[in-house]
């Protein structure tokens, strides 16, 4: 149960850090009149550029740490299944 456990959080929490760091370099950069690469992450202040997913630029970390949280859960209600 502990596996699961840790399997359900870790991983999303790791997923919202990595997120929130680029969020806020991204947003030192757009205060700072530039506009943010999201492919190279480099703050540009000569060239516009498009918003890029991260599920496009990083699909392995989006989606193994959405596969880990989904078998965390799946271990979690098996092991609470099985108390009973």
């Amino acid at each position: 149960m502990r596996i699961g456990l840790f399997l359900l959080v870790v991983p999303g929490l790791l997923l919202m850090l990595v997120f929130f760091q680029e969020h806020t370099a991204v947003t030192a950069c757009v205060e700072s009149g530039g506009s943010y690469d999201y492919l190279e992450s480099l703050c540009d202040s000569e060239r516009s550029h498009p918003f890029v997913p991260m599920l496009i630029r990083r699909p392995l970390l989006v989606n193994g740490s959405l596969l880990l949280c989904c078998a965390g859960l799946l271990m979690t209600l098996v092991a609470l299944y099985r108390r009973r």
